[in-house]
Order: structure tokens, then C-alpha cells, then sequence
């Protein structure tokens, strides 16, 4: 059999995931980076996502057992409303009227499975949320920061990265601890 330059990058592709891309089929992260080019999807995105932390962290609050899972989601809760204001901020001084924020499906789902725990089920089951939530996050930010086409949200964009950073580290802390 005779190896060629087609051959190779079907089984590089198969090999990557590559075949749900040869579908048309894209993972999450890479269609929040597709889709972080421009500016009403970005704030929209991110206004979703803030708004996803905020109320799975005031639900973390209320139900979690741990005081280390209650003092994250009390971090959440500053942090997330923050990049909120300054996105919306950001959105208007480039002229934009940006949506109030609204849930997607998905947060709303994770949301309700979150509202049926108490206790020790709760908090496993939310830092895994979050988990998920801030890998997204973080390559909707970092898309955006990249290749968004307005100067004000990148640079919201790239401050939000640090910030989503530290989140992950401290989830990794956590679900160590």
C-alpha cells in the first residue's frame, strides 16, 4: 500500500477527532472559537456564560455541603458579574446594544440538574459543571481575544482570559482537595 499525502492526513484527521470535522461536526470549544469573530455573538456568548456562573454559583451558596465549594461560587459570583459589566460596557462604547443575558440550552439543562442536588452530590456534581462551563469560557475568550473584530470586547476579551485561568486552577485545587 502506498502512503500518500491525502492518505496521511485522513488518518492524521481520524486520528485527532478529525473525522467528526470531516462530518462537519466541530467540538464545542471549536465552535465557540468559530464563532467568537464577531461582536454580537461574542457578548451574547459571554453573557450567557456570566450569567450561567452567577446563578449555578448562587445555587451552590444555598446547597453546597463544602465551605471551600461556597467560597468559590461566592468567587464566581464577583468575578462573573465583573467581566458581565465590563463586556456590556465595552459593547456600548463600540455602539452596540447588548441583549440582557440569557441562558443557552445547554446551561439550562446543567442548571436544572444542579436544582435536584443537595449536599456532597451537589458539589461534585457543580465543579464539574464548572469545568465544563470554564473550558468553554476560556476558548470563547481567548477566540475572541484573537480574532474578534472589536478593539474594546478583545481587550475585554484578553483580560477575561486570566481570570477564567485562575478559575480553572482553583477547580483543579479543589477537585484535589
Amino acid at each position: 500500500m502506498r502512503l500518500t499525502f491525502p492518505t496521511i492526513a485522513v488518518a492524521a484527521l481520524a486520528l485527532c477527532g478529525g473525522d467528526a470535522v470531516a462530518r462537519g461536526q466541530t467540538s464545542p470549544a471549536t465552535d465557540l472559537q468559530a464563532a467568537a469573530r464577531d461582536a454580537a455573538t461574542y457578548v451574547a456568548k459571554a453573557g450567557a456564560s456570566d450569567l450561567y456562573e452567577i446563578q449555578s454559583s448562587q445555587l451552590a451558596q444555598s446547597a453546597g455541603a463544602s465551605a471551600k465549594v461556597r467560597d468559590f461560587a461566592r468567587m464566581m459570583i464577583d468575578d462573573h458579574t465583573a467581566t458581565t459589566r465590563q463586556v456590556t460596557v465595552a459593547a456600548r462604547s463600540a455602539g452596540l446594544s447588548p441583549p440582557p443575558p440569557a441562558l443557552e440550552p445547554d446551561q439550562q439543562t446543567m442548571l436544572d440538574q444542579l436544582r435536584g442536588l443537595t449536599g456532597s452530590a451537589f458539589d461534585t456534581a457543580y465543579l464539574q459543571q464548572q469545568r465544563t462551563a470554564h473550558d468553554k469560557a476560556l476558548a470563547l475568550h481567548s477566540g475572541y481575544a484573537k480574532n474578534g473584530d472589536t478593539p474594546a470586547l478583545r481587550a475585554v476579551a484578553k483580560s477575561a482570559v486570566p481570570i477564567i485561568r485562575h478559575h480553572i486552577d482553583r477547580l483543579q485545587s479543589l477537585s484535589a482537595g
